[in-house]
């Protein structure tokens, strides 16, 4: 046992069910640590997203080693940083923030999650075109880790269709081909893709629904959800009972958490016990 300290945090709205204090805190005394991690949630407190900055001023107050970030806080939280990673910086998202020597440093970890969620649930799926909801936080992370994972052309959707053609620039101006396009027509951008990847709040407990016209998924498809509360959302429920190979955004939490743990702690998390350790948290809320 090595008793170090970390208090760590993560600031977003409608998080009270979030898995993540459990799963960080377990790995922490499997390492050794006293490790607390606490919710600062938006919807509980009553406050605006431009609170922020306040919550991150009482977490660097009361010596947080740093905070998770999640919606609706991942690109507003940029402003309020000292320094950006590579990631970070490249992306314009932040879901992890470090607090050392006075600097606030955002990170982006949520790329690499659902890169290695993917390469272990959907290995040897087709890549040649896939649809992605959202273009915002999440999906611009999502959507870095769909072309590094080999997806030939990605056609992005956002309410906002502003969001999708500026994502959807940015990517092929840092791959330097034509890898993306912005949509307005789901249904038919769904008629010539291979999968389907879900980057919005739709389907958590607090945004019921689906993201899709359900006759818009076919039983070719592959779908990747990031949503993780419920593990199995309406979509991916959908899209099972079609005969679609599905991926539960579970596995991108894990991931995600595991390299935010070692941001805040220096020290290599076991993934494959956190891994174990979040399926007993998603039966037990069964």
């Amino acid at each position: 046992m090595n008793n170090q300290q970390f208090l760590v945090g993560l600031i977003g709205a409608e998080i009270q069910m979030s898995k993540s204090p459990a799963l960080h805190e377990v790995e922490g005394r499997h390492q050794g640590l006293d490790y607390r991690y606490e919710l600062l949630d938006l919807t509980e407190r009553s406050l605006p997203v431009s609170a922020l900055p306040a919550l991150l001023d009482e977490e660097e107050r009361r010596g947080f080693a740093g905070s998770n970030i999640t919606h609706p806080c991942k690109q507003t939280v940029i402003a309020h940083l000292t320094q950006l990673s590579e990631d970070a910086e490249m992306l314009g998202a932040v879901n992890t923030v470090v607090f050392q020597n006075g600097e606030r440093i955002g990170h982006n970890t949520d790329w690499y999650g659902f890169y290695k969620n993917f390469e272990c649930g959907l290995p040897d799926v087709a890549r040649s075109r896939a649809v992605l909801l959202g273009a915002g936080g999440a999906g611009v992370a999502v959507a870095h880790a769909a072309i590094k994972l080999g997806i030939e052309r990605l056609s992005i959707f956002d309410r906002d269709s502003q969001r999708a053609e500026r994502l959807a620039s940015q990517l092929n101006d840092r791959f330097s081909r034509q890898c993306a396009d912005p949509i307005t027509d789901i249904g038919a951008a769904m008629r010539l893709a291979d999968g389907l990847i879900h980057a919005t709040p739709t389907g958590m407990k607090s945004h019921p629904g689906l993201p899709i016209d359900a006759v818009w998924l076919d039983q070719r498809h592959w779908v990747a959800d990031i949503v993780y509360m419920p593990l199995e959302t309406e979509l991916l429920a959908l899209a099972r009972k079609t005969g679609c190979r599905t991926l539960p955004g579970g596995g991108m939490t894990v991931f995600q958490a595991a390299a935010a743990f070692k941001l805040f702690t220096g020290i290599e998390p076991d993934a494959e016990r956190m891994s174990r350790h979040f399926a007993e948290l998603c039966r037990a809320t069964l």
